[in-house]
């Protein structure tokens, strides 16, 4: 059996693999900062909660306390990811350590399904077995709370909208400032009326509101750990705007996936009429996904009209599955023959400069 390939690389836009200072710009950096003086404030504020709820032997307080430790915790979990995500590429981890950002805002939006089911059962416990609740108490801390919370909360607002890792550490500062509105309104109701069940009541409705936004954190997060496809990007409009390169009949196995919200990966089949450039369409196609798809890296594989190395290099790919997503393989290979070329794109993802990069496993 015959068998031929050549490599077509594009190399433009970079002359140097280096993934450290093209990588990360100044929005970066910004995030670590925002990052660093909210978990500072956070931290001190739990030591402040310490402080206060073993000198007055108030336990609600040193309850209150371990909440914060967890939110400090996971702030500065955000913190640490924006620095790991500035190492560069090794052999191992070929893509560089940006999703580490997606893993930590996924584990965040965990731990508060966590703190939410902690507090929905003190909640409960609260207004099935009520407990006597110390109203002035309650109201100076969370007054200082609520002065510690409004400035960390501003101070991440401003980042980067897009960044899940910033989404995930705004929303434990988040749900400390919407606890700290609840507290004063219930210790105001205490201290008026006695009416003890308004601070599980109100918990509840925090609650509620950190679940929605933690739900779509995870959902968010979860998608790109799973390499799902961005939501304005389909294979079925990839192949429209690729109809009109000159020398291609068509494509076909299109995967698209997210490494990070800003950084997209493609790698796609082209089917080539015989008299067509492989080179010239390579560049095209990686053209029209840049200025269509804001996908910055692909992998295009070549294949002439008729030939499909997959149809016979996978018996045991689910083939049924591709062609309901719009991938299948069109035309199986004639027999003894087994001539494709490959195109890699190593342009700059997100930033960075890629070394050759197979799709992730």
């Amino acid at each position: 059996m015959a068998s031929s390939h050549e490599h077509s690389h594009d190399h433009s836009g970079h002359g140097h693999h280096d993934h450290g200072a093209d990588g990360h710009d100044h929005t970066a950096n910004a995030g670590e900062g925002r990052l660093a003086i909210a978990a500072g404030l956070t931290g001190l504020f739990m030591l402040a909660e310490v402080a206060g709820g073993l000198v007055s032997g108030s336990l609600a307080l040193l309850a209150d306390a371990g909440h914060m430790l967890v939110d400090f915790a996971g702030l500065a979990l955000a913190w640490f990811a924006i620095r790991m995500a500035r190492r560069p590429a090794d052999a191992r981890r070929t893509y560089g350590y940006d999703r580490f950002q997606i893993l930590v805002a996924y584990s965040n939006g965990l731990v508060l399904f966590g703190i939410s089911a902690v507090i929905l059962y003190e909640a409960w416990h609260r207004l099935t077995n009520p407990v006597e609740v110390l109203g002035g108490t309650m109201l100076a801390v969370a007054l200082g709370g609520l002065l510690v919370n409004v400035v960390a909360f501003f101070v991440l607002h401003g980042g980067d909208r897009e960044d899940l890792n910033m989404r995930g550490a705004l929303l434990h500062v988040m749900g400390d400032l919407l606890g700290s509105v609840a507290a004063i309104v219930a210790s105001l109701v205490i201290l008026w009326t006695g009416w003890t069940p308004i601070d599980p009541i109100l918990s509840v409705f925090v609650c509620l509101l950190i679940l929605g936004n933690a739900y779509r954190l995870i959902r968010e997060s979860g998608h790109i750990l799973l390499e799902g496809a961005p939501a304005d990007v389909e294979a079925g409009t990839i192949e429209s705007r690729l109809a009109g390169i000159s020398g291609l009949a068509g494509i076909h196995h299109v995967h698209v996936w997210m490494l990070t919200p800003k950084r997209r990966a493609a790698t796609l089949h082209a089917s080539l009429h015989d008299e067509a450039d492989g080179t010239a369409v390579v560049r095209a196609i990686k053209s029209e996904l840049r200025a269509s798809f804001a996908i910055v890296h692909a992998t295009v594989e070549v294949e002439r009209v008729g030939d499909c190395a997959d149809a016979s290099a996978h018996d045991d790919h689910d083939h049924a599955a591709d062609a309901a997503r719009g991938s299948a393989c069109l035309h199986s290979p004639p027999p003894g023959r087994h001539d494709h070329d490959h195109g890699h794109d190593h342009g700059p993802v997100g930033g960075h400069a890629s070394a050759a990069l197979p799709r992730p496993a």
